[in-house]
């Protein structure tokens, strides 16, 4: 577990969200080091909500809460090719213009860049590609 701060507005228990990094006003910040304490392009599940609240100063007029969070798998699609349960892969993202299809987001996940470090957690079923690709529905860490 992790603790972390976020905004008030978006905290629920068991609510889910992706660190995509710090902002460029949170470099002077004294919770700089509280909130920005994850992993860049990762996804977490809020486990347990603290009670006090703090003015968050690169947001003005915001509240944030102390969270305790955990690091959860991401839903992806994925090349086939080379992929298994537990095997870590260096991520490339797929080189399609299609973003009307269905699965396009999912091709192209969240905070994943060329070239980071994934986990292949859980393997799911093969994925029909307008453009033909061999790709299949995974979840990564």
């Amino acid at each position: 577990m992790t603790i972390t701060l976020v905004s008030k507005d978006l905290v629920e228990s068991e609510s889910q969200f992706y660190y995509l990094g710090p902002m460029d006003e949170c470099q002077e910040c004294r919770f700089n080091g509280i909130c920005n304490n994850l992993e860049e392009g990762a996804r977490y599940r809020i486990v347990d909500v603290r009670k006090q609240e703090h003015d968050c100063p690169p947001l003005e007029d915001e509240k944030v809460v102390a969270v305790e969070g955990e690091k959860i798998p991401a839903p992806a699609i994925l090349p086939k090719k080379g992929l298994l349960e537990g095997v870590t892969i260096t991520f490339s993202e797929l080189k399609c213009d299609n973003i009307g299809c269905s699965n396009w987001w999912l091709c192209h996940p969240v905070g994943k860049k060329d070239g980071c470090k994934c986990t292949v957690v859980s393997m799911g079923k093969s994925v029909e590609c307008p453009i033909g690709e061999k790709l299949a529905f995974v979840e990564i860490v």
